[in-house]
C-alpha cells in the first residue's frame, strides 16, 4: 500500500496545512487538533482507500489507519511544515471552549467516583422500598441508612481525590481539606455561633459542605496553585515537612472564606435554574434532552450533569430532567436493539444486538448498542431518538421525577418510588412502557439495511461445521499446537463488541478478543519479535515468528497519558520468548485517572487467515491459551 498516496489524500481532506493545528498519532491512528473540523467529510475520509474509519473524540479528529500508522505519519510529515510531535502532545494546543472545558473537568472528577455512587444509590433505592414496611426506628433501617448516606455525604472527600489527580495536585492534601470543610466541629462552630465566625478577622460565610461537588472542584482547582507557590518558597531541606503544613495552613483557609462558599453558590444557583426548567418547561426540556441522550452519552458529557443531578435529589420534588430522560434512552436503545436482534437475518448482528438490548434494559449500558448496533445501522438511532423525544414529552407532562441516584434501568425503577407522591412510581412504569414499546415499533417498521452474511458453497458449509465442532471443543487443554496466542495479561477475557471503542468493537482493524486486566503486566504471547512500542508506552505492536502480526492496546484513550504509569522492559525490533515481560502499568493510577483499562488483543493481519478463536467470557491467567489462528 503506498502510504505517500494516502497521506497526500488525508491532507487534501482535512483541509490542508493551513486547517491543522498538530498532528499525532497512536499505534493504530492519526490523531488531528484541526482549526475548523466543519470543513472536513467524514465521508470523503473514509472513502479513502486505506482509511478503516474516522472518529471524533477528546478535541481530536481521529483517522483510524491500522498496524501501518506510523508509515502513513511519517508519509504525512513530508507534505507540509509539520515536526514530529508522536509523544503524544499535541505541539500547540487549541484554545478550549470555556463551557466544554468546566465540563470536562466536571466529567473527569466524576466518572472514578461514579461505582461508588451508583452502590449508595441502589442501597437507598432499597431503603425506599423497605420504608413502606419497616419502620423508621429498626437498627437494621438506620445502619442500612448510613450506609446509603455515607457516599453522598463524604462525596467532598471522594471528589478530591480524583480532582486532585485532575489538576496535578497532590490528591492526598485535597482529601485533607475537604475533611476540614465536613469536620463536625467546623460545622458546629459554623451553626452555634451567634455573632459570626472569623478566621484572623476574616469572615467566614456559614455554608453546607456534605454531598456538595463545585466547591471542591474550585478547591482542588485553586490548590493546583497554591502548591507551585508553596513549591517554590520553601528550601529543599525543609519541603518534606514545611512544605505539606504550609499548603494546608492557606489552603483550608481559602476554601472555607473564598472558593467553598462561591462553589456553594455556583451549586445553589444551578438547583435554582433546574427547579425553574422542572416548573415552567419540563415538557420541552425533556424532549431535548430524552432525544440528545444518546449523543450527550457518546460524549461522555452525561456524568458533567451529576451536580446538577445532586442538587435536585436533595429537594423534597427529586430530579426530573437528567434521570428520568436517561431512563428513556437506555429503554429505547435496548428495545430498538432487540427489534434490531428479531429482524435481522444476520447471524452475527443478531447475536451482538440481543446481548446489547439486555445490557441497556437491564443494567442502563447503553454504549455496546449505540456503537455495535445504532450507529453502523443508523436508522436504529433516528428511531430511539423519536421515540425517546416522544417519551420524553409523556414524562414531562406528568412530571416524573427519580429520588434516588442509580443507573436507569427496567432494574432500577424503584429509583422513581416517592414517599409523597405514591403516583409517581406508576408513571415510571407508564414512561418505560412507551419507550420501550415506541422504540421497537419505529425501529421494526423504519428498517435498516442488514448486514449481509456471505453465502456458502456446500464446501464452505463443511468447513464452517468444522470450525463450529472445534469452537465448542476449544478450551485451554486443546490450545496447545499450531498457531496459538496465549493471553499476554490476566483477567477476564470478554469479546470485542463489548468494548467501549468502535475501532476495536466493530473489528475495524482486525478479530481478536480483549481483556479486563487484573494486573498490570503484559507478557509476550508467542516467540517472534517486537515490531513497534509507541512511545507513550500504551501499545505494542507484535509479529510472531510464524507471522501472525498481533497488536495489544493497554486501555482506551491511554496515548493521553504520554507514557504516565507506563515502564516498557522491551524496544523496536527486540527479539521475545514466549513469558517475556513486556510492558507494567500502574492498574489502580490509570483507572484513578479516569481512563478505562480493557485491553483489546487484535490480530493486524486478520485477512491473512480463515479462521481466528478466542476464548471470551473466562477468567484467565497470563500465558494461558486463549486464541488460535487457522
Amino acid at each position: 500500500m503506498d502510504y505517500s498516496v494516502i497521506a497526500k489524500k488525508i491532507l487534501d481532506k482535512v483541509g490542508g496545512e493551513k486547517n491543522i493545528i498538530s498532528v499525532t498519532h497512536c499505534m493504530t491512528r492519526l490523531r488531528f487538533v484541526l482549526k475548523n473540523e466543519e470543513m472536513v467529510s467524514d465521508d470523503q475520509i473514509k472513502a479513502i482507500k486505506g482509511v478503516a474509519g474516522v472518529m471524533k473524540k477528546a478535541g481530536q479528529y481521529q483517522i483510524i489507519i491500522g498496524n501501518d500508522v506510523a508509515k502513513c505519519y511519517q508519509e504525512l510529515l513530508k507534505l507540509g511544515n509539520f515536526k514530529d510531535s508522536s509523544n503524544g502532545n499535541p505541539l500547540n494546543k487549541p484554545k478550549q471552549n470555556p463551557v466544554m472545558a468546566i465540563l470536562d473537568v466536571i466529567s473527569g472528577c466524576m466518572a472514578p467516583i461514579i461505582p461508588a455512587i451508583i452502590g449508595a444509590g441502589m442501597i437507598k433505592v432499597l431503603i425506599i422500598i423497605m420504608g413502606f414496611f419497616v419502620p423508621d426506628t429498626n437498627q437494621t433501617m438506620q445502619l442500612l441508612t448510613v450506609m446509603g448516606d455515607c457516599a453522598f455525604y463524604f462525596m467532598p472527600v471522594l471528589i478530591a481525590y480524583s480532582a486532585g489527580k485532575k489538576f496535578n495536585t497532590n490528591p492526598y492534601m485535597v482529601a485533607a481539606v475537604a475533611g476540614v470543610l465536613l469536620h463536625p466541629n467546623f460545622i458546629a462552630l459554623l451553626n452555634n455561633a451567634t455573632g459570626g465566625v472569623y478566621f484572623l478577622g476574616i469572615p467566614v460565610t456559614s455554608a453546607s459542605y456534605s454531598s456538595t461537588i463545585i466547591p471542591i472542584i474550585l478547591t482542588a482547582w485553586g490548590m493546583s496553585y497554591i502548591e507551585k507557590l508553596v513549591e517554590k518558597i520553601t528550601p529543599s531541606v525543609t519541603k518534606n515537612f514545611l512544605k505539606p503544613a504550609l499548603i494546608l495552613l492557606i489552603s483550608a483557609p481559602v476554601a472555607f472564606i473564598i472558593l467553598g462558599p462561591l462553589g456553594s453558590l455556583i451549586g445553589n444557583g444551578l438547583a435554582v435554574v433546574v427547579l425553574g426548567i422542572q416548573n415552567h418547561a419540563s415538557v420541552v426540556a425533556m424532549i431535548i434532552m430524552a432525544s440528545a441522550m444518546p449523543f450527550i452519552v457518546m460524549t461522555g458529557m452525561h456524568w458533567a450533569f451529576i451536580p446538577v443531578t445532586m442538587a435536585a435529589l436533595a429537594t423534597p420534588v427529586g430530579e426530573s430532567l437528567m434521570l428520568p430522560a436517561m431512563l428513556i434512552s437506555n429503554l429505547a436503545q435496548g428495545s430498538a436493539c432487540m427489534a434490531v436482534a428479531l429482524k435481522s437475518k444476520n447471524s452475527n448482528m443478531k447475536q451482538i444486538a440481543s446481548a446489547s438490548g439486555f445490557s441497556a434494559l437491564l443494567a442502563g449500558v447503553t454504549e455496546p448498542g449505540l456503537y455495535g448496533v445504532s450507529i453502523p445501522l443508523k436508522r436504529p438511532m433516528a428511531a430511539i431518538c423519536i421515540a425517546s423525544g416522544i417519551t420524553g414529552a409523556f414524562a414531562g407532562f406528568v412530571r416524573l421525577a427519580a429520588h434516588a441516584f442509580a443507573t436507569p434501568s427496567i432494574v432500577s425503577l424503584p429509583q422513581f418510588l416517592s414517599p409523597e407522591k405514591s403516583n409517581n412510581i406508576v408513571m415510571a412504569f407508564v414512561t418505560a412502557g412507551i419507550a420501550i414499546v415506541l422504540s421497537f415499533v419505529l425501529t421494526w417498521f423504519m428498517g435498516f439495511e442488514d448486514p449481509v452474511e456471505v453465502e456458502e458453497n456446500d464446501k464452505t458449509e463443511d468447513l464452517r461445521e468444522q470450525t463450529d465442532a472445534k469452537k465448542k471443543k476449544l478450551d485451554t487443554e486443546n490450545l496447545i499446537e499450531g498457531n496459538t496466542i496465549y493471553s499476554p495479561v490476566s483477567g477476564k477475557t470478554i469479546p470485542l463488541s463489548q468494548v467501549n471503542d468502535a475501532t476495536f468493537s466493530t473489528e475495524m482493524i482486525g478479530k481478536g478478543f480483549a481483556i479486563i486486566p487484573s494486573e498490570g503486566k503484559v507478557y509476550a504471547p508467542f516467540d517472534g519479535e517486537v515490531a513497534a512500542i509507541f512511545a507513550t508506552k500504551h501499545a505494542l505492536g507484535l509479529k510472531s515468528d510464524n507471522g501472525i502480526e498481533l497488536l495489544i492496546h493497554v486501555g482506551l484513550e491511554t496515548v493521553s497519558l504520554n507514557g504516565k504509569h507506563f515502564t516498557a522492559h522491551v524496544k523496536n525490533e527486540q527479539k521475545i520468548k514466549r513469558g517475556d515481560l513486556m510492558l507494567e502499568f500502574d492498574l489502580e493510577a490509570i483507572t484513578e485517572d479516569g481512563y478505562e483499562t480493557v485491553t483489546p488483543v487484535i490480530v493486524s493481519n486478520t485477512a491473512d487467515y480463515s479462521e481466528i478463536i478466542s476464548l471470551t467470557d473466562k477468567d484467565v491467567k497470563a500465558l494461558e491459551p486463549v486464541m488460535k489462528v487457522m
